[in-house]
């Protein structure tokens, strides 16, 4: 019977959940837990049943919401397996001695965009997430209702939502604002994301000369920034919430919203910039005007939600990636794994990842 241990280090959410803790025992798996992740996350002890102590330098597989630290990763056995949302780009020396230690290492966050993939994509389930809580933390602190409300004292204008970045994080953010009543407006560096604002009921603010762009990284030349700043600094006055989600792979997320921007907005207007980890979308004002948020790590609001929600993306993985663990991983074609194996029999394997080290 292999052994499962489930680790959360400074993150509230956890790879497991009393569903899925449930469906590892029926295939036969054993499974622990450190205990006071459980009630970090939500739950209490009483709500996963089938649990066993099990020191984490004897588990078979270690199941991560985050990258271990070097000291954790040096009590591990040699040939276990790691999986989880690895970081490898901000994290290589952690990588290397995963590599040093001839641990074979999954990293989630690297997982291919694929319809076979998606039910193991912890990336999508977890910026889905995402952008729905950034609305809710906007709402809080906003001193005035979302919807078009019609009374006999009055009406309240609805507010109005900007999203900046129409990945799956935009596109929630924006579907939500849209629920809640608000008037959305959104743009994005690709052109392409038109078709998918709109249809969520949002308006697509194009820039002059927009091209179809891919991720938001080294593509956007100086001339686009300077119409984007442009678009922006037309809307920005009327807005009431705005959400930043744009980040770039392996780079600090690109500043959009400058301080010059930021003073234009009404003084009790809400930025929700959760990209800050690798820097943020925002530059740092010096007062709370407009009222800026920014999130390491949004998910550590919603733990219980954001563990179900990863727990069964890493149980499908393994489901997956288990028949190939007795292969020679080293000269395999299969694009998920390919995708995300990046520490195998010694090596640094990933493509992304090989030059590096």
């Amino acid at each position: 019977m292999k052994k499962i241990f489930m680790l959360s280090i400074s993150s509230k959410i956890l790879p497991g959940s009393p569903e899925i803790v449930n469906k590892y025992a029926n295939t036969e798996y054993a499974v622990g837990i450190n205990k006071s992740m459980i009630t970090r996350a939500g739950w209490k002890e009483s709500d996963f049943t089938g649990l066993i102590n099990i020191d984490i330098s004897d588990a078979d597989i270690v199941l991560t919401t985050e990258p271990l630290p070097i000291d954790v990763v040096k009590q591990l056995k040699q040939k276990s397996v790691v999986i989880g949302s690895l970081d490898p780009y901000w994290n290589k020396d952690i990588t290397r001695v995963l590599s040093d230690r001839c641990i074979t290492s999954f990293a989630l966050d690297l997982i291919v965009r694929s319809t076979k993939a998606q039910y193991m994509d912890v990336v999508s389930s977890q910026a889905n997430l995402a952008g729905y809580r950034a609305i809710i933390e906007a709402v809080s602190k906003l001193n005035r209702s979302l919807p078009l409300m019609i009374t006999t004292a009055g009406t309240l204008p609805s507010a109005k939502v900007l999203v900046i970045g129409a990945g799956v994080a935009g596109l929630q953010a924006i579907a939500t604002a849209k629920r809640l009543g608000a008037n959305v407006y959104a743009f994005d560096v690709r052109s392409s994301a038109k078709e998918q604002v709109e249809s969520l009921g949002a308006k697509f603010i194009e820039i002059s000369n927009q091209q179809q762009y891919g991720v938001y990284a080294n593509e956007v030349n100086e001339t686009y920034k300077i119409a984007q700043k442009e678009a922006l600094q037309k809307i920005l006055p009327d807005i009431d919430i705005v959400v930043t989600t744009a980040q770039i792979p392996g780079k600090q997320s690109p500043i959009i919203l400058t301080k010059d921007l930021l003073y234009l907005m009404k003084h009790d207007a809400v930025v929700v910039d959760i990209t800050a980890k690798h820097g943020g979308n925002c530059e740092v004002l010096p007062t709370d005007d407009p009222i800026i948020l920014r999130f390491d790590n949004i998910l550590n609001n919603v733990p219980k939600s954001a563990s179900m929600l990863y727990a069964k993306n890493v149980f499908n993985f393994i489901k997956y990636v288990e028949p190939f663990l007795n292969d020679n991983l080293d000269d395999t074609d299969d694009e998920i794994i390919k995708s995300t194996l990046l520490t195998y029999n010694g090596k640094v394997i990933h493509k992304l990842f090989t030059d590096i080290y």
